[in-house]
């Protein structure tokens, strides 16, 4: 649930591009991001909507993160794994608990709502996994 008073904005500047930071340098992660972001200043600007958005309710962001993971070829719960263990390292650094606590919480059902659809439009006979670690 969004809670507008959770924290400012220049908290959640911080908090992606502190861990936009770790992906790009993450061996897995950082090349398919370097395959499909030609602009990280904008890249950035707009994921810090998405999650001003998820975490304070402030409707900002305007997209299709499903649509767009969706096209992604070959993605696995291991990639899935690997982005919510760099979100949680960075968010473990984050003074303000109350935003670290909803922020992994949010991570965890925003993961979990987009491997399940990847797989289910890329990998329908796939058998179930969670990208849980």
């Amino acid at each position: 649930m969004p809670l507008p008073d959770l924290c400012i904005d220049e908290e959640i500047a911080a908090l992606v591009d502190a861990f936009y930071a770790r992906v790009r340098a993450d061996a897995a992660l950082g090349p398919i991001f370097a395959a499909h972001v030609d602009d990280w200043p904008r890249h950035l600007a707009r994921l810090t909507d998405f999650w001003s958005s998820v975490l304070r309710g402030t409707a900002r962001y305007e997209g299709q993160p499903m649509a767009r993971h969706l096209a992604l070829p070959h993605l696995s719960a291991g990639l899935f794994r690997r982005w919510l263990e760099l979100f949680h390292e960075t968010t473990a650094a984050l003074p303000n608990a109350a935003l670290r606590r909803n922020a992994d919480a949010a991570a965890e059902r925003i993961a979990r709502s987009l491997w399940s659809g990847w797989r289910t439009a890329n990998a329908p006979d796939a058998p179930p996994s969670d990208p849980a670690p």
